[in-house]
């Protein structure tokens, strides 16, 4: 605050001003013109001597600015106060556009100078030489300013006038309050802010739309301390203070408090200060623009005496501003905001009018009224606005349960009579014991109303407990007249409704009687009790009500009915003023009943306004917003004129985050909550009572529509899975004020966890959450705290959470005391399994009492104190619970000023502990302890644990202590050490004691060995260490880190003989390689050796060749991308040839990529033993080739040779078939993917020429090719030469080629491209080549000409036995030969659309071909006539032809036809058959007609009449068959009866019809020669069966497979068996037998001796016990069998015992080929012995 003025010393407030305002003046004096600095140095007297103090000669050429600033420092540092003054003086009468308030002040500063000298003197006016200084000097002339004592006067009185106003005011404010108010005991929270940074706005955006919420709140943070009220405002002085509060927290009436301080002399405010109390929701009726003074007059107090006071009020107030304070209450009630502009440091004109928001921006930014004090109180969600102006911010602090108490206490003593005194303990009881109450205490708006509510409620308990007594006592003097009996009954009930009621105070307690009433459970459920309360205050009309007769936990509802009129009225009032953002009212807004109601009641209060005119009124306002809120509340839910759509407007979920875009708001943000209690089912009563005021129908039902419909909006906010942390917050709020668990269970339902950031919790918030966590049940929740402010006691309420999971607390303000209080609620946390305390400030102190307290969560099982500082000793308590805690999983340390101490401790801690699984420590970012939770039954588990120390930089005495921690440690399964970047000593210290180590998979060192000599201290433990199976180094591999693994037996997935050293991308080069075999010793056993990927080139290679023999159990070395070329290539050729164990030799790119070894762990000298050389990929030149060959020729041993995709010229090739002849011992050339032309590959294929020990040449363009040679020369060699692109040169060349060459076996020419001429030319040179067993020609370009030039082959060429070709599809041609002269030819044609001449010429070539016995022609698109010419044309020879026709039209009359058409045409047919579509004959010469069938070719009945024309001519047909065709039943007997000579009828059926089978016996029992029946899947009914019983014996072969009969019928037919002596074949496939079937076929089995084919499948299809005896009786009766050659009983269900009788009957078939015996139940050790019984069976061909 800026020191008063002080009169009598003039100087010292001169030389204050000038400092106060040097930058100003500074500013002032820069914008004047040279003339005027000259003039004002001119005053100043010894200016010489002035300039020279300060560096400054007055003969110099000096800037304006620099003089300004001499003259300013001079005059600071001036002893003579006149020549101050007399300065300021000057510079306002000679300077222009100077500030009215800098002005005024300082012309106030030198007022006694005034008074010596009232003017300029007459040298200094005389002085004034220009014109335009005259005319200035007229104008500073002309203002008048009032002397400073008559502005002092003035400035006086209206300080005491103020003080008088403010006294009245709060003399009316005392009237209301319950205790004394005392600066000392309101407690403030300080914050602090950077003011004038704009804050950014962090809302969250669309992306961080979810449960997680950003850092919010970042510009302001609470201090941990408080501070009271008056110390905080001890320092506001001059600046602009926030007081920050809930509403309801006694923000208004601290204000009113602190003005009443001042105007006794007292508090923080100077009592000469002026004292300006305004009131934002007064501002708010000033609609036109205000200036300062007529703010100040108008809106506070105007003066006595008019505008002279006015003008010397406001002129001492801008010379003296520090010497004002302005307190601006309730910017929250504010309908504007403050004006958002750059920070300006022009002032303002004190006399603009300016808009009042506009005119508060200045006085807040310092343009109007700098350096005096403002004071600004708001609510929290504003205070964004204020930030960029504010100097101090604090929060009240919300009261804690003592001033709660004694609020309640002085509440009920402040009421004056006993009776309410009486109830004040009670009171108290109740609201310290419900935590609903308990949490809204805190406010003192709130813990007020929940005293009215419970005062209400206990009176009214009370009211009602007398008049049940008074009831009682009546009963009691009616009972006395009853008779005995009766009175002890009545005594009895009595006593019982006592005991079911509370228990009443004894007869000596002195404390008050525990009350049965029912506490309201909600928010809204309070509110609407605190009406009930209010309205209760008509005595005129409570006296009507009738008392309740229930106590319901919202008392006095009846209340609401009997003044539901004047309710209403008021909740539109409240509506109306919600809606125009209005909370005070004017007597003419307000029905004077309603209003006198109001005030009565207390529901209303007045205010003292002042208009905009300065008139003085009453206005009337809600004695709270919340109030208000509520009543609007009530319109909502009970009237009809407020629509959904707008009740669905004000269902909306708030945010605790605000920025200056949000919508500013005069309320609370309650009428949501109220809204959402409201729907509540216990508030349905209070409802539909206010509701039925409207005199509508159906209220009860409307009242529930609307209550549905707020509880539907609950319900899809609950749904959202995008809401912040706030929002889920404040649904919690909703959900609770609701009461409805399914809601609360469905919004943390989709939730894991609900994370609150940066934002301020207070018990009833937790209490909400407690709510919505409890819901969940067994699922349960989580809930993350991040910078949360909270009071202690919020974590009290966290117990009543039961289904807490997951519990996380993370900032910097939860310290020790926190933690300490968090310990003693830990162990009432029944589900908790979770616990974060990281980013806090937890020391060893913190952690003693987390750790006390986690020995008793016996199910916790994440823990994570990371990012604290516990040091060592902290940690060592955290890990003392380790072994204590069963179901632990996880602990996270990290961050925490950690040492090596807690390293080693932890390590020691695995022996002790031995559920410790992992360990992992990340250098000082992270440490974690994992676990296996401990069994119930075991509680050592059998995972060997792992321990991660990662990039931790270690001295060598470190590394000595970390090591002998590990020494001791049990057996670890991983060891991961990598990070390190360790140097040479430091490496070698750990090696020392690795082999101590007991590891069982690997050691990890990656990134810790940097350089080759540390890779060599590495590779001595395969020496040292006989446990390392494996050792893999890697130094160089892109940006990744080296990687260093040392692998053990059970880490390692090789075989257990294998040891490994692998040493890739190291940077070796060969002078590192003799101190690697040294580091290896002289013994080495590693058996995998890889160096690939370093820089050893050829002579690093030879000398890796030269230590060969060291490496005694070598199998395979590594050498690749070590930058060896061809040089190094024969090397290894020659070793191939020299060292015996070296098997394979692999390399690419010659040399320049891939070089691999193999070797063999036999080093015998075997020459069998095959060698492989493989060079790929390379670009060989001859002389390449010529060195490889020479160096492979000496080699013994059987030799691959590999050049694929390689590249070889033709001067190449011819080098390498030179020294084919050379290379005794090789076996195979594979040159896949290395040739690509045909040219090439003649080439090769000359090499027939010049080896004789070729076997084999096969060649492809890009895919495999080889040459096989054998030991000697070869007596046939092979050729496939395909998929070239062959011309007709090439062909003739390559014919050529091989006619020189030994014989052929095959030629594989596929897939070449051949046309027509080509292959002719392949023909024509058959007879040459002289070719054992095939030419294959497919896939080539062959047209019908092509084909029938291939054909015509078979005649040219004997040795020719098949011919297969096919021109579309398959595209295939293949011929076949035959090693005899004389052979039987075979012609098959397949898809190869032939026409009539083609199949002209066909007959012919086929006709001349004597020894063609097969000629098949598949669907080649023949038409029936072309068949008949062939048929016609064909000549057959000695031997016969069968030929055979498929064409898809070949059914029904078609088949017909053409079968009558074959067998006129040609009399050389000797059996003829259709099946389906296929037609086959056998043509002899000379023959006749033998054999007719047709099968399956839908033949009908009217096919028949043509058939028979024919047939009866055929006089040597005895083989008839017309299967599964539709003849009818006349059509087979009457073919039948043409043909008594039949020998062979088969009629087979697939419909299952009885029909057929009634007509044929007659006819075949005229038919006395046949032999051969078959009747498969026919119906034979009883008459049928008897008839043919008398055909049977004449039979040697009968099928009745898939035959159905009766019983009866069955039995006849397998009796009549047992006549036929004569029968070889029977088949009774899946044919139905009864047991006496099965028996009678046993005793037919019995009688037969000739049979050599029994088909017997699917007869038995059960395994009972009776059908297990069946099986054994059935093979019983085939002992006899002697002569049976087939077997089948498939399907018999035949077990063991079935095996063993038919082992003992098989020696008895020794004719037996085939036998069948699938699907049967036939184990393996009886299939074993089944197949030793069938070793006696020397003829058996075939088993199934």
């Amino acid at each position: 605050m800026d020191e008063e003025f002080d009169p009598y010393n003039e100087h010292e407030n001169a030389k204050t001003v000038l400092a106060q305002e040097y930058e100003e003046l500074l500013h002032v004096l820069s914008c004047q013109p040279p003339e005027v600095i000259m003039e004002l140095c001119k005053i100043l007297p010894n200016r010489a001597a002035w300039t020279t103090d300060h560096g400054l000669a007055a003969n110099t050429g000096l800037s304006a600015a620099e003089v300004i600033t001499a003259m300013l420092k001079h005059l600071q540092s001036s002893s003579n106060a006149k020549e101050c003054c007399s300065f300021l003086q000057s510079f306002c009468l000679i300077c222009e556009n100077i500030p009215m308030r800098l002005e005024s002040r300082l012309m106030s500063a030198a007022g006694n100078t005034n008074n010596e000298s009232p003017g300029p003197s007459a040298t200094y006016k005389e002085s004034l030489s220009s014109p335009i200084e005259a005319q200035q000097l007229n104008k500073r002339q002309q203002i008048e300013l009032p002397s400073y004592q008559s502005c002092q006067d003035h400035w006086q009185q209206y300080i005491v006038a103020t003080r008088s106003l403010l006294q009245r005011r709060w003399d009316r404010l005392r009237e209301a309050l319950v205790k004394e108010i005392n600066l000392e005991s309101v407690w403030v929270n300080p914050r602090t802010g950077t003011k004038g940074r704009e804050r950014p706005d962090q809302t969250p955006g669309p992306v961080d739309r979810g449960s997680r919420t950003p850092e919010s709140d970042g510009e302001f943070r609470f201090f941990e301390s408080r501070v009271t009220l008056e110390t905080f405002l001890q320092e506001c002085a001059g600046k602009v203070t926030v007081i920050v509060g809930q509403a309801g927290s006694g923000k208004t009436l601290l204000m009113s408090h602190l003005g009443q301080q001042w105007a006794c002399g007292l508090g923080p405010i100077p009592s000469s200060s002026l004292f300006v109390l305004l009131e934002f929701r007064q501002l708010n009726l000033l609609s036109s623009p205000r200036s300062l003074s007529e703010l100040l007059f108008h809106c506070y107090l105007p003066p006595d005496d008019g505008d002279c006071e006015k003008s010397a009020i406001v002129n001492y107030l801008l010379a003296n501003p520090g010497q004002s304070c302005w307190v601006l209450d309730g910017y929250d009630e504010f309908y504007s905001k403050l004006s958002k502009q750059e920070v300006n440091r022009d002032q303002l004109d004190p006399e603009t009018s300016l808009p009042v928001a506009d005119l508060i921006t200045a006085l807040l930014s310092r343009q109007l009224l700098p350096g005096c004090t403002v004071l600004v109180t708001c609510r929290l969600r504003d205070v964004v606005d204020l930030e960029a102006v504010s100097d101090k911010v604090g929060q009240l602090v919300e009261w804690e349960r003592p001033e709660i108490e004694e609020y309640v206490d002085s509440f009920f003593e402040a009421k004056g009579d006993s009776a309410s005194r009486a109830l004040g303990p009670q009171a108290a009881d109740l609201l310290l014991s419900d935590q609903h109450l308990l949490a809204m205490a805190s406010v003192p708006v709130l813990c007020n109303i929940c005293c009215i509510c419970l005062k209400h409620l206990l009176e009214r308990e009370r009211d009602q407990r007398a008049k049940q007594q008074s009831r009682e006592g009546e009963t009691e003097g009616e009972a006395s007249g009853l008779d005995p009996e009766n009175r002890v009954r009545r005594a009895k009930r009595s006593v019982k409704i006592k005991s079911e009621g509370d228990v009443s105070r004894p007869a000596n307690s002195t404390k008050p009687p525990r009350t049965r009433t029912l506490i309201p459970s909600t928010l809204t459920q309070v509110y609407l009790t605190l009406i009930c309360a209010f309205l209760s205050r008509d005595k005129e009309k409570e006296s009507n009500v009738e008392k309740s007769k229930t106590q319901s936990c919202v008392s006095g509802l009846s209340a609401l009915s009997l003044r539901g009129s004047e309710l209403s009225e008021l909740s539109q009032l409240a509506w109306k003023g919600l809606e125009e953002s209005k909370i005070l009212f004017l007597k003419e807004d307000i029905d004077p009943k309603i209003l006198e109601f109001s005030v009565k009641t207390g529901i209303l209060s007045q205010v003292e306004l002042r208009l905009q005119n300065g008139r003085v009124d009453t206005g009337y306002c809600f004695i709270h917003l919340t109030i208000q809120e509520f009543l609007a509340a009530l319109r909502i839910m009970t009237s009809s004129d407020v629509i959904d759509a707008e009740l669905r407007n004000r269902v909306g979920l708030k945010t605790r985050w605000t920025t200056r875009s949000d919508q500013r708001t005069v309320f609370t943000d309650s009428l949501h909550l109220f809204l959402c209690g409201l729907a509540s089912k216990d508030c349905t009563s209070a409802l539909v009572d206010l509701a039925q005021g409207s005199g509508r129908a159906g209220v009860q039902n409307w009242v529930l529509q609307r209550q549905a419909l707020v509880l539907k909006l609950l319900k899809n906010l609950c749904s959202n899975n995008t809401l912040t942390g706030p929002k889920i917050l404040d649904l919690c709020h909703c959900i609770q004020e609701s009461q409805d668990q399914k809601l609360a269970s469905t919004v943390l339902g989709t939730r894991s966890s609900v994370e609150l950031r940066n934002i301020r919790l207070s018990p009833k918030d937790i209490n909400a959450l407690a709510f919505a966590v409890n819901s969940v049940g067994e699922k349960g929740v989580g809930l993350d705290f991040g910078s949360c402010s909270m009071e202690l006691e919020c974590l009290d309420l966290l117990q009543r959470c039961r289904y807490l999971q997951h519990l996380s607390f993370r900032s910097r303000r939860y310290d020790d005391r926190f933690a300490e209080k968090l310990s003693s609620i830990l162990p009432n946390l029944p589900a908790l399994r979770k616990l974060d305390f990281c980013g806090a400030s937890l020391t060893s102190a913190g952690a003693a009492s987390l750790a006390s307290a986690l020995e008793k969560c016996l199910h916790i099982t994440d823990v994570n104190v990371s990012d604290n500082s516990l040091r060592d000793d902290g940690i060592r308590v955290i890990a003392d619970v380790f072994d204590k805690l069963p179901g632990l999983m996880s602990v996270k340390l990290s961050r925490n000023n950690s040492s090596l101490k807690t390293l080693n401790f932890l390590i020691g801690k695995m022996s002790s502990c031995s559920n410790v699984q992992d360990i992992h420590a990340d250098a000082v970012k992270e440490l974690t302890v994992r676990f296996c939770p401990k069994s119930n039954n075991d509680s050592h588990q059998n995972t060997e644990p792992t321990v991660s120390l990662l990039n931790q930089k270690w001295s060598k005495t470190e590394m000595q202590n970390i090591a002998q921690s590990l020494v001791r440690c049990s057996t670890l399964s991983v060891l991961d050490l990598s990070g390190g970047s360790w140097t040479v000593e430091i490496l070698e210290t750990l090696t020392r004691f690795l082999p101590k180590f007991s590891v069982s998979n690997k050691i990890m060192l990656n990134d810790s060995c940097p350089s080759v000599d540390g890779l060599i201290v590495l590779t001595t433990l395969l020496s040292k260490c006989p446990a390392v199976k494996e050792l893999h180094i890697r130094l160089k591999s892109g940006l990744d880190p080296a990687q260093v693994t040392v692998v053990f037996p059970g880490g390692s997935r090789k075989p257990a003989e294998t040891r490994t050293l692998c040493l890739s991308g190291c940077g070796l080069q060969h002078t590192h390689l003799e101190r690697l075999w040294k580091s290896l010793g002289k013994s080495c056993d590693v058996t995998e050796l890889d160096l690939s990927s370093n820089c050893l080139r050829n002579r690093g290679l030879q000398m890796l060749l030269d230590v060969l023999p060291r490496l005694s159990n070598i199998q395979e070395i590594n050498v690749s991308n070590n930058g060896i070329d061809m040089e190094g290539v024969a090397a290894l050729a020659q070793t191939l040839s020299s060292y015996v164990s070296l098997s394979e030799v692999d390399i690419s790119d010659e040399g320049g990529k891939q070089v691999m070894m193999k070797f063999r762990s036999d080093r015998s000298d075997d020459k069998q033993k095959l060698k492989l050389f493989r060079i790929t990929h390379s670009s060989l030149r001859p002389s390449d080739v010529t060195t490889l060959c020479r160096k492979l020729a000496s080699c013994r041993s059987e030799l691959e040779l590999h050049l694929s995709r390689c590249s070889l010229k033709d001067a190449a090739v011819k080098s390498l078939l030179r020294m084919i002849p050379k290379m005794t011992s090789l076996q195979r050339i594979d040159i896949s993917n290395s040739v690509s032309s045909p040219s090439e590959a003649l080439t090769f294929v000359s090499c027939l020429k010049i080896c004789h020990r070729i076997s084999s040449v096969e060649l492809r363009p890009g895919g495999e090719c080889s040459i096989i040679l054998k030991p000697v020369k070869a007596e046939q060699t092979s050729c496939s030469f395909t998929q070239f692109h062959l011309n007709e040169d090439n062909v003739k060349e390559l014919t050529e080629i091989l006619q020189q060459g030994p014989q052929l076996s095959y030629l594989d020419l596929s897939n070449n491209q051949l046309g027509d001429e080509e292959v002719k030319c392949v023909m024509d040179s058959l007879p040459r080549l002289n070719i054992s067993c095939f030419v294959n020609l497919s896939n080539n370009r062959l047209t019908q000409q092509g084909l029938l030039d291939v054909v015509q082959t078979m005649c040219t060429y004997e040795n020719i036995s098949s011919v297969e070709i096919s021109i579309e599809e398959e595209a295939r041609c293949l011929l076949l030969f035959c090693q005899q002269n004389v052979c039987e030819k075979t012609l098959s044609i397949k898809e190869s659309s032939l026409r009539s001449e083609h199949l002209t010429r066909l007959s012919e070539i086929v006709s001349h071909c004597p020894s063609l016995t097969t000629l098949e022609l598949k669907n080649n698109s023949l038409q029936p006539e072309w068949i008949e010419d062939l048929m016609e044309e064909l000549t057959v020879g000695p031997r016969g032809c069968r030929v055979s026709i498929q064409e898809s039209w070949m059914r029904a009359g078609e088949a017909v036809s053409l079968l009558c058409r074959c067998l006129e045409l040609s009399s050389n047919i000797q059996k003829i058959r259709v099946n389906q579509s296929v037609l086959e004959l056998c043509l002899m010469k000379p023959s006749g007609l033998t054999s007719f069938s047709l099968v399956d070719c839908a033949l009908e009945q009217h096919h028949l009449s043509p058939l028979i024309a024919v047939l009866q001519r055929c006089l040597s047909l005895t083989a008839l068959e017309f299967s599964n065709n539709t003849v009818g039943t006349e059509g087979v007997p009457c073919l039948l009866s043409l043909f008594p000579q039949l020998t062979s009828v088969s009629i087979v059926s697939n419909k299952h019809s009885s029909a057929v089978v009634e007509a044929l016996p007659e006819t075949l029992l005229r038919s006395l020669t046949l032999q051969h029946l078959n009747l498969s899947g026919h119906v034979i009914g009883d008459a049928a069966a008897q008839k043919l019983t008398a055909v049977l014996p004449r039979l040697r072969s009968l099928n009745l497979s898939h035959c159905s009969w009766s019983a009866a019928g069955g039995l006849q037919l397998l009796s009549a068996l047992t006549d036929c002596v004569s029968l070889e074949e029977l088949c009774l496939d899946s044919v139905q037998l009864d047991e006496d079937g099965l028996m009678c076929l046993s005793h037919v089995l019995r009688s037969f001796s000739c049979v050599r084919s029994l088909r017997l499948n699917e007869i038995v299809t059960s395994v009972g016990t009776s059908d297990i005896q069946t099986v054994l009786d059935l093979l019983t009766s085939m002992e006899d069998l002697t002569h049976v050659e087939e077997l089948e009983l498939n399907s018999w269900r035949m077990s063991d015992g079935g095996v063993e009788q038919l082992n003992r009957l098989l020696p008895h078939w020794g004719r037996l080929r085939k036998i069948r015996l699938s699907q049967n139940l036939i184990c393996d050790q009886s299939g074993d012995r089944l197949l030793q019984a069938l070793n006696n069976c020397v003829h058996l061909e075939e088993l199934q």
